[in-house]
């Protein structure tokens, strides 16, 4: 058994641009930006940036190039696929992507969040819980920074 799947979360490079096959089929092209946390051998962090090329299909395309903009987070699923052609100085070109299968919508970028929300923002924060007639629960008041957490 052959296992062909690529799931990734990050921001959108630039907005989706779609198009029609000749068959009128919608598809969308964009990039997605995937950030990785790591320590150097010294043991000062470093940041590395990795850009994803992803195409999607009929309703998901639809749905990407409707409600998805640069800046946004977006949760993909779906496999890697590499396309090949001949450029015009007669070079083979090659193109890693990721054909979108399933996709969620991640975090929008406001004016308030130049680092997009993390869930764990002033405006999660601000908010309180809905309350129900049962026990209340006590949530701590400390903020999560996501690049403590270990995966």
């Amino acid at each position: 058994m052959y296992i062909n799947k690529a799931i990734i979360y990050g921001n959108l490079v630039r907005d989706p641009e779609m198009r029609a096959l000749p068959s009128g089929v919608q598809v969308v092209n964009f990039s997605v930006a995937t950030n990785r946390v790591y320590k150097d051998k010294n043991g000062a962090k470093q940041e590395s940036t990795e850009y994803h090329n992803v195409v999607a299909f009929a309703r998901i395309a639809e749905l990407i190039k409707q409600y998805v903009h640069k800046g946004d987070g977006i949760y993909i699923e779906g496999r890697m696929q590499t396309r090949s052609w001949e450029g015009p100085d007669k070079v083979k070109k090659y193109r890693s992507e990721i054909i979108a299968e399933t996709m969620q919508f991640g975090n929008k970028r406001g004016p308030g969040s130049p680092g997009g929300d993390y869930g764990g923002g002033d405006s999660a924060s601000k908010s309180p819980a809905p309350k129900d007639d049962s026990q209340e629960i006590a949530y701590p008041d400390e903020q999560i920074n996501p690049e403590d957490i270990p995966f």
